[in-house]
């Protein structure tokens, strides 16, 4: 293809939080046991009929990923003691954890939610070992695994997102501006030192709007501050974006029967990646991260997807035609 992503070398750093989500259904309505007169003493338990821990955060969500496509991402992020069993998890999926900073005072960031019979939640999130990212120094992580191809800075400590943004400024490494979940909470300010001199902007449709809407910021403006800019457009599938050049617009992958849509977009952005490392167009990118969130899609779990060279061939080629396939085998075929 003509217009490619222009970066077939060097580690793929990605930085963002590493979280578990603990989910628990009651049965009942919470509200049968709620007395509104008395909310301001409020004080009730709900007997839960089951309880789900699965693996997240946007981090080891998108190394996950980039591993199930045959590359050896390296994992930034902060955990407590408590992530033995999900660093075993993620080792054996091929995900290198060696620069995980694990805190001698806090546990692994959970998300902790339960859910009744009328998809009311009670839902609380707690960042532990996420605060102390910003203790984190990318320095050292890159002269263990060679210079970065890109380093991706996603959803984190926010102090954290804005040492590791300098620094790649600083040191010169390429950057990827992904705020995500933070651009709710974040001033215009932050949004605009994270994002400015990126050379990937990932958002969602209506994050691009509130990342106009908080720095202030035209569509124009921002572009102007990125090298590239894609947005996933849910259902529609993602646009790309350059200064000067028509945009890009990838349709989503065929035939997908959505059970949970969390992880997807984490698991667009690593095959988007994958796709980079493996020197191939940005269109062609944009498909192969369109078929790896189809099949997170499906699954319930942002970890839990699996396939075979040959399948995901298969279903890229049943998406975007035999010549996307053909390009596509080598590296996962």
């Amino acid at each position: 293809m003509s217009e490619t992503t222009g970066t077939t070398a060097g580690a793929l750093l990605i930085a963002g939080s590493i979280a578990t989500d603990h989910l628990m259904s009651f049965a009942g309505k919470f509200e049968d046991s709620l007395v509104v007169e008395q909310l301001h003493k409020l004080s009730v338990s709900f007997l839960v009929d089951d309880l789900e821990i699965r693996r997240g955060g946007v981090a080891p969500n998108m190394c996950f990923g980039l591993a199930a496509l045959g590359l050896r991402p390296v994992l930034v992020g902060s955990a407590g003691e408590d992530f033995s069993d999900y660093r075993s998890w993620l080792e054996r999926h091929g995900v290198d954890c060696e620069s995980v900073r694990i805190s001698e005072s806090k546990h692994t960031a959970r998300f902790v939610c339960t859910t009744d019979s009328t998809m009311a939640q009670f839902a609380s999130f707690y960042p532990g070992a996420m605060s102390e990212a910003r203790l984190i120094e990318l320095a050292p992580i890159v002269s263990r695994v060679g210079e970065p191809a890109y380093v991706l800075i996603g959803a984190d400590d926010p102090d954290g997102m804005l040492r590791h943004t300098e620094e790649c400024r600083q040191r010169g490494y390429p950057f990827i501006a992904d705020p995500s979940q933070q651009l709710a909470f974040g001033e215009g300010e932050l949004i605009r030192e994270l994002i400015d001199g990126a050379a990937i902007l990932f958002s969602n449709e209506y994050e691009s709007h509130m990342i106009e809407q908080k720095t202030g910021w035209s569509a124009d403006e921002v572009l102007a501050k990125v090298g590239l800019q894609v947005t996933t457009l849910g259902a529609d599938g993602v646009r790309i974006k350059r200064q000067g050049e028509e945009d890009i617009v990838v349709p989503a992958a065929k035939d997908v029967a959505a059970v949970e849509p969390t992880g997807v977009g984490d698991a667009f952005r690593a095959g988007y990646l994958a796709a980079t490392a493996w020197g191939v167009g940005l269109e062609r990118a944009a498909q192969v991260g369109c078929v790896l969130a189809a099949y997170v899609v499906e699954t319930v779990g942002t970890q839990e997807y699996h396939f075979t060279g040959s399948d995901f061939v298969a279903r890229l080629e049943a998406s975007y035609g035999a010549e996307a396939a053909a390009e596509v085998r080598p590296f996962v075929g």
